[in-house]
């Protein structure tokens, strides 16, 4: 499918994704989702799956995957008697713009953000070539482009990730393991927090507790930690997702994709250090 490395493709896209992981972390984004009358849940469901259309909870459970049906079903599909599909997805593009400007200033408006934007914009419509069987880029790819450099870096951003998000999906499904279960995995390795996914997944205590154990008796886990078979079945699915994720960057090269992630650390560096990225709201799993 590629020939390009698909490490060097990870590290394209890990070095760009808080500046676009950062809106479902900021107060701009509970603001404009509160000036619709939504709350901030609410309109993470509703922005991210309104590229669908004013949908149920069906698309979005199965498509987001690591949530509980029932918390969806809390918002979706009465948040639509509130507001509009349009409405949300322009708000969240909004909160976009105001946090960047807010975190990284006149920084947003040098050579270097405009040379990182084309080099994403590129990949990300390129992935177009590979859209089959990935809903959420897809979708998303419909939607205009905006304008301003940043926030054609911010947007390019957004495909490339719920590309990489589908491919991931794929995985998990071939690995047979629930959304539920991923995330009990992740946060098995060390590298995740179990009480903040399990709670902002609207999973309880219980259920927790039940699918620990099934991973278990699959040989997946020993105690709360991973096993051996468990460590090589994660890495299994993120070499799987990687190799997905891979041919949405093929168009950049090597060259391209070391240059895309030479741009963006510094400003994603500067989100995070800034605390743009605290666990205070709900975003889907790498």
């Amino acid at each position: 499918m590629t020939t390009l490395d698909p490490a060097v493709a990870r590290e394209a896209w890990r070095m760009a994704e808080p500046l676009h992981a950062m809106v479902y972390f900021v107060p701009e984004s509970t603001e404009r989702f509160e000036a619709l009358g939504i709350p901030a849940r609410a309109g993470y469901f509703a922005a991210r799956g309104g590229v669908f259309g004013p949908v149920g909870p069906g698309p979005v459970v199965a498509t987001f995957y690591n949530f509980r049906p029932d918390l969806v079903a809390r918002f979706l599909p009465a948040v639509w008697e509130t507001t509009s599909p349009a409405a949300v997805i322009e708000a969240r593009l909004a909160a976009a713009d105001a946090a960047l400007e807010r975190g990284l200033g006149d920084a947003l408006r040098g050579d270097e953000v405009a040379e990182a934007a084309a080099l994403a914009r590129r990949a990300a419509e390129s992935a177009t070539a590979y859209m089959a069987g990935r809903p959420l880029y897809a979708a998303h790819a419909d939607l205009e482009w905006p304008k301003e450099p940043h926030l054609v870096l911010w947007h390019a951003q957004t495909l490339l990730r719920e590309f990489r998000g589908d491919g991931h999906v794929a995985a998990l499904l071939v690995a047979g393991l629930t959304g539920l279960q991923s995330m009990i995995l992740h946060t098995a390795s060390g590298e995740a927090s179990g009480g903040f996914l399990r709670a902002s997944r609207g999973w309880s205590k219980e259920e927790w507790a039940a699918e620990t154990e099934t991973l278990r008796a699959r040989g997946l886990m020993t105690g709360d930690e991973l096993s051996d078979q468990g460590t090589a079945l994660r890495a299994r699915i993120e070499e799987e997702t990687d190799r997905l994720a891979a041919p949405a960057y093929e168009v950049l090269g090597t060259g391209g994709c070391v240059r895309l992630a030479e741009l963006v650390r510094p400003l994603s560096r500067t989100l995070v250090k800034a605390g743009f990225l605290a666990s205070v709201a709900p975003a889907r799993p790498k």
